[in-house]
């Protein structure tokens, strides 16, 4: 296994040790304060991988970099505004999953305004030379990649994804109704699609995860080269 192939896997992994338990966490903590402290009563506000993995969806995640954990439970009934509050609970996760890729990013943006980063890039654009801080950077840019991408495949609105519950707000309870008589089918369909997703069947330009994935990645990137590119255009 090549340096790079590795570090993709360890960026995964890293992602379910640290980043899906913020995830989780954030769901639950906006949820206890939008009214319902059913998570929060079950030990969810917590950063122990081991209170939210999923097996399968932890396997998924290591293997395709998409993947789930153990949903949170929340009763919208104890919450002040049940559809409203549902969603800012829904895509409280996936914002999460965005702040933790800008934080990598800016360790990236970081290393590579400094005399040793800009010298690692260098060796391995001229020589393909992977030194250890170019490792790190490259680490930083996976895990950008990973948790942009979790929150892209998050906000898809179908259940049991955080997007559907996003998506409630902006619709009424015939849209819910037709979800709740579908929901085995459904299930079946997302599957599919999971399936098709990780046999690479869908060419990366239709693949529409992978396009709004780069989007925002691209968009991120900009911002934060701004760190690099100002050191290195006034030296």
């Amino acid at each position: 296994m090549d340096i790079e192939l590795f570090l993709k896997y360890f960026a995964r992994i890293l992602t379910l040790l640290l980043v899906i338990p913020l995830h989780e966490a954030a769901h639950a903590l906006v949820a206890k304060w939008c009214g319902d402290d059913t998570a929060t009563r079950q030990g969810r506000v917590s950063l122990n991988p081991f209170d939210h993995i999923d097996p399968t969806g932890s396997l998924l995640m290591i293997l395709t970099g998409f993947g789930w954990a153990r949903p949170v439970d929340v009763n919208p009934a104890r919450m002040r505004h049940p559809r409203r509050d549902m969603a800012l609970t829904a895509i409280a996760g996936p914002v999460s999953n965005l702040i933790a890729a800008f934080a990598a990013g800016l360790v990236k943006a970081c290393i590579l305004a400094t005399d040793d980063g800009m010298k690692a890039y260098m060796e391995y654009v001229l020589t393909d030379k992977i030194t250890t801080t170019y490792c790190v950077m490259l680490l930083m840019e996976f895990l950008m990649i990973v948790n942009i991408g979790l929150a892209v495949f998050n906000l898809i609105p179908i259940p049991p994804l955080d997007g559907f519950n996003v998506m409630r707000y902006f619709t009424g309870a015939k849209v819910d109704r037709w979800f709740y008589e579908h929901y085995r089918e459904i299930q079946i369909g997302f599957l599919v699609f999971i399936l098709v997703l990780n046999m690479g069947l869908i060419p990366d330009k239709y693949n529409l995860l992978l396009v709004v994935r780069s989007k925002i990645y691209n968009g991120m990137w900009d911002i934060l080269y701004k760190i690099p590119e100002h050191k290195w255009n006034n030296n």
